[in-house]
């Protein structure tokens, strides 16, 4: 078992601390570099679009996870972005520079999102993005001189560096740094004076206000960022599609992305990856057991629906820390065998919590 016996104050900032952490997320890096050149294009290109996912489960966190503001229309940020990235590039600026410029609008349209939405909180907030959410969906229809409406609107392909960004290799290479980076840069957040604040706002509005934190100032930064990160996802996805349609960013998307969050791990960042991973891996484990259903099962409507469902019942009664925490359990059952105790993760009951300055 692992005990932290701090001599510097640098110790306790570092990124990780021991070095079995340092040599499994080494290994972990090498096989997703390795990954590309040995796999089919097929599975190199689910990688890249569960890289994609990721990205836009890491943003949606940091508002949900982190800061508790419930969203219900992240789908409209991805769009956003998308439809940024096509319009960015059909006016020749460079693949970099319109990723950023995505990325800023979307954030933008989350300040403006995040102004009014601060006065409300709980239900009123998810009812409120998912308004949102519907309004971009209809701009994004009828606006047929900017999208293209349901037309749809192609998206350009660019190089980087000499190469196409249309290649398989190269576009899960590009997604992977962005991921990486990404998450390197909130690890770091969450670890600063921001993040903290963020954790406060969560826990109680009123504690937050006694410790000095500007609560509406705390809430749209965090609007601004997710819906910032959210929105480079977009970008990214838009380059795998090479199409847009306003089909493709509605209530379902949101819905995954909320379902991701919730089923990894509510606060924390690998739980945001992890849920990411099964729920962006869900349709496709679906449709491989299809052949082995009943035809009357097989061929119903909603079939997905219905299992995304069943997986969020299941993990909000057997295991509400999601899957961050059955990987923490996990860890400690190693760390700590023959000696561990089932009750170490028993959760204590709470008799008093402040949820807004009243």
């Amino acid at each position: 078992m692992k005990f932290a016996y701090d001599t510097s104050y640098a110790e306790s900032r570092r990124l990780m601390r021991w070095k079995s952490e340092r040599v499994a997320y080494a290994l972990l890096l090498a096989l997703l570099l390795v990954a590309p050149w040995v796999l089919p294009v097929y599975y190199v290109t689910e990688l890249t679009f569960l890289f994609i996912f990721s990205l836009a489960s890491l943003g949606l966190m940091v508002l949900t996870g982190y800061t508790g503001q419930v969203s219900l229309g992240h789908a409209a940020f991805i769009a956003i972005g998308a439809y940024a990235e096509a319009l960015l590039l059909a006016r020749g600026l460079p693949f970099p520079l319109t990723l950023l410029g995505a990325a800023l609008i979307a954030a933008a349209a989350g300040v403006a999102i995040g102004l009014p939405a601060i006065r409300v909180s709980g239900l009123y907030l998810a009812m409120v993005t998912l308004a949102f959410s519907i309004v971009v969906e209809h701009l994004s229809g009828h606006w047929t001189a900017l999208t293209g409406g349901f037309t749809g609107m192609a998206v350009p392909d660019v190089k980087l560096l000499g190469l196409a960004l249309s290649q398989p290799v190269v576009f899960y290479c590009v997604c992977l740094v962005v991921l990486v980076l990404v998450l390197l840069a909130l690890i770091n957040l969450m670890r600063a004076h921001a993040g903290r604040a963020f954790v406060g706002v969560r826990d109680s509005e009123a504690a937050a206000h006694g410790l000095g934190i500007h609560v509406a100032r705390t809430k749209v930064l965090a609007f601004a960022l997710s819906a910032g990160i959210t929105g480079l996802a977009g970008a990214l996805l838009a380059h795998q599609t090479k199409y847009l349609t306003p089909d493709g960013f509605g209530l379902m998307l949101s819905m995954q992305l909320v379902l991701a969050v919730v089923i990894g791990g509510l606060g924390s960042l690998r739980g945001a990856i992890l849920g990411a991973i099964l729920i962006g891996l869900l349709p496709a484990l679906i449709s491989q057991f299809k052949p082995f259903l009943p035809d009357r099962i097989a061929r119903q409507f909603g079939l997905e629906t219905f299992v995304f469902g069943a997986v969020l019942v299941g993990f909000v009664l057997f295991e509400p820390q999601g899957l961050n925490g059955r990987w923490l359990k996990l860890r400690a059952l190693f760390e700590t065998f023959p000696l561990y105790r089932r009750d170490t993760f028993r959760r204590a009951k709470t008799y008093m919590r402040s949820e807004r300055v009243r």
